[in-house]
């Protein structure tokens, strides 16, 4: 490597370290790990749907890692995850936090988190993010429209009306509510490549007979699995 070229590569990583020093002046920089008490301010509050924590918003830098961290790769980078809180390594000994890609998929949920349904499928949400089941555990997803959000348990007072395309099931089995959504997610799946119809991509604006081809194949796939739908 020549003289010239070592020279850029230091002029980058100094330029880098800056921008990281930037953040962490203009975001706040902690010597520990992520501790939410210390954020208990309404600006800090996720309070969509009752969730009800406190996050440290992007673009915080953290000298240390909360213990046990989620290690995922995703294209090629890194990520932590632990409480909620999805961070990217910055400086040596620095952890920015981040929204995570969405894709990313995860073994685990957050420690905390809210249910809400699309249709019938179960989405978690936690720190803006949410978060749909699958085969290899739990993938960010982009949100979905607001409008098409049914809220589980709804707020105190509020009567929710069920939409078209939501189902209610009972496990004949004893299935467990992991179980649960886990056949949920797989019997919608199969039901939108029977049908090529996505109550969770355009609810209510398909033909009335694909939202009953679509209802009748769910139902059947997961009456295949164990449960008395209605």
């Amino acid at each position: 490597m020549s003289c010239l070229t070592m020279s850029r590569v230091a002029l980058g990583l100094l330029f880098a370290l800056a921008a990281v020093l930037a953040a962490a002046q203009e975001h706040g920089y902690h010597a520990h790990e992520f501790r939410e008490h210390e954020f208990q301010e309404h600006q800090f509050l996720d309070a969509r749907y009752h969730h009800d924590h406190y996050y440290p918003p992007h673009g915080y830098v953290f000298g240390a890692l909360p213990p046990g961290p989620r290690v995922v790769v995703h294209g090629g980078v890194q990520f932590y995850f632990a409480a909620g809180v999805w961070y990217r390594p910055a400086a040596p000994g620095r952890f920015v936090v981040v929204a995570p890609p969405i894709g990313i998929v995860v073994p685990v949920l957050p420690p905390f988190y809210t249910t809400v349904w699309v249709g019938a499928v179960p989405y978690y949400y936690a720190n803006d993010v949410y978060y749909v089941q699958g085969p290899q555990g739990y993938t960010v997803v982009a949100p979905p429209p607001s409008n098409v959000i049914v809220e589980q348990p709804p707020p105190p007072g509020h009567i929710a009306q069920a939409r078209p395309d939501q189902v209610f099931i009972y496990p004949r089995q004893g299935q467990n509510e992991q179980q649960q959504a886990a056949d949920r997610y797989e019997c919608h799946r199969w039901a939108v490549s029977q049908t090529g119809y996505d109550p969770t991509l355009s609810p209510g604006t398909a033909p009335a007979q694909k939202q009953t081809e679509y209802q009748r194949a769910l139902s059947a796939c997961l009456d295949g699995r164990g449960y008395t739908v209605k």
